[in-house]
């Protein structure tokens, strides 16, 4: 498979005081990184793209441990977390697809094993698309506090031949969330979803 291109890699933090309520004991941390490559699939259909999921998940690793070591470093801070990605438009939205497991799988290995799946979301865009990547709890995806987004996106990015590949992370639920349902500390981690 051809080797994976990158032109840039970008990174956003963003801390959280309050929410017009009380400020938390300490701010959230929300934070995404975003990896533009060359898609060597634009411009045509080819049918077997598969095997380039196997060459993505050095990046999908590199990305995750990047994204980690800027919201502190400490694996266990993590709460929440999401992936997705933007097609150049000369590109198909099955090659969005290809960053389903190279970047689950790298936040899970850095994460140290979540259970809960990580929740995605891609499209087709021009330069300076945006995508609201969804965030739901590590090891439970029933846990409301933690149903979240973050908007990602690049002025010059992605261009019509190019894939941008994003990873999510966070701190802990929603500031001042109140709106029910399960609770972290009440999570049994068998199934990925209580």
């Amino acid at each position: 498979m051809p080797e994976v291109k990158i032109r840039k890699i970008a990174t956003q933090i963003e801390e959280i005081f309050h929410e017009f309520g009380p400020p938390p004991p300490e701010p959230l941390l929300r934070g995404a990184i975003i990896a533009i490559i060359a898609n060597p699939f634009a411009g045509g259909y080819v049918a077997d793209i598969q095997p380039f999921m196997e060459d993505l998940k050095p990046l999908g690793l590199s990305m995750a441990r990047r994204l980690l070591n800027e919201l502190g470093g400490d694996p266990a801070k993590i709460e929440g977390y999401g992936k997705g990605a933007i097609i150049g438009t000369n590109g198909e939205l099955e090659h969005g697809a290809l960053w389903h497991a190279p970047g689950g799988y790298s936040m899970r290995e850095v994460l140290g094993a979540p259970k809960a799946i990580v929740p995605s979301t891609k499209k087709v865009g021009h330069a300076g698309a945006r995508l609201d990547v969804p965030i739901t709890h590590i090891n439970a995806s029933y846990v409301r506090s933690h149903f979240d987004s973050i908007e990602v996106g690049l002025n010059d990015a992605p261009r019509a031949d190019e894939l941008a590949y994003v990873l999510a992370m966070t701190t802990g639920p929603r500031v001042h969330t109140r709106s029910g349902g399960l609770l972290a500390e009440n999570i049994t981690g068998q199934d990925g979803l209580k």
